[in-house]
């Protein structure tokens, strides 16, 4: 077919995007307050205007064809061009979607509860669905297109330098300091001095990420030892429950209340900062809903 003779309608190439993020139909009717018949036989004609099939059979369900991907990439393209142009001429038009969003705990918390409360008074048409994932894990999904957006982390100590194809925009830093049992004796000087003190420690690290356990290995080698990670939790209670335990140490956030039976010990020259951030595709940052979340992140 001669790329000339394409007229496709935008609502159909929405249909299409949506079913590449939700994947399944039912779900795009339901977002697009329509029926599963009617998102068929529209995904119908619009592979009948690109002269391919774009959707195919995977058991009860379907899956988008690499033509159907294709041109769901394009359609966000396309899509966003037309918001942008009917803002442009309405100003009093407001975004309008389902974006879709992987974050580790603390950002659930921290960032997107409090958004999810903005929108739900002040921008009903847009909606949230969060996946709770540590950052590689995040940046896989970004990766393979099945989120809008990522919240993920690093620590000062041990930077992520992300790929090209992303943008990040930086959220907000926390210390972090070294959890030990309670009845631990304050310690201070420098953080190697702090670490120095528990080098014949078991330590606890996070399961799913290596961010903290760099961090703790830098900080570790000034004072002359390598932790011994027996330990590996991502819930930070949990990291707390082993410390109570006597079973190691490990960071923790220093403006969260401790657990009782849990001291947390400043770490200073250098610090451990947490650093929290919201990346996106390059070129996605555009699309209404997802301007209108990172814009409200940025407030926070």
């Amino acid at each position: 077919m001669n790329v000339d003779d394409l007229k496709m309608d935008p609502r159909r190439l929405e249909m299409l995007l949506e079913l590449s993020r939700l994947g399944s139909m039912r779900a795009v009717a339901d977002v697009m307050h329509t029926t599963t018949s009617t998102v068929s036989q529209q995904l119908t004609v619009l592979a009948r205007e690109a002269g391919t099939a774009l959707v195919e059979p995977e058991g009860r369900r379907v899956r988008l064809t690499p033509a159907g991907r294709r041109l769901a990439d394009h359609a966000v393209t396309v899509l966003a061009a037309l918001e942008a142009a009917r803002l442009d001429l309405d100003p009093t038009a407001v975004p309008a979607g389902t974006v879709r969003v992987a974050a580790f705990a603390t950002a659930v918390r921290r960032s997107l509860l409090p958004v999810l409360r903005v929108l739900a008074t002040e921008h009903p048409d847009v909606h949230l669905q969060i996946l709770e994932h540590e950052p590689a894990e995040c940046l896989d999904l970004l990766a393979a297109d099945d989120i809008d957006l990522a919240l993920t982390y690093d620590f000062d100590l041990a930077p992520t330098t992300f790929d090209a194809s992303l943008e990040s925009f930086a959220l907000w830093d926390a210390d972090w300091g070294l959890g030990v049992p309670a009845a631990d004796l304050p310690a201070g000087g420098k953080a190697a001095e702090v670490l120095s003190g528990y080098r014949d420690s078991d330590w606890i690290v996070n399961s799913r990420n290596d961010a903290d356990l760099d961090a703790v290995r830098r900080v570790a080698s000034q004072a002359g030892f390598v932790p011994r990670v027996v330990h590996r939790a991502d819930s930070l209670e949990l990291v707390e429950d082993l410390i109570v335990a006597g079973l190691g140490v490990g960071l923790l956030p220093e403006s969260r209340p401790p657990a009782d039976g849990v001291r947390v010990l400043p770490l200073r020259d250098p610090g451990v900062a947490l650093r929290a951030y919201a990346v996106a595709r390059r070129g996605r940052t555009a699309w209404p809903p997802l301007a209108l979340v990172l814009r409200l992140l940025a407030a926070r």
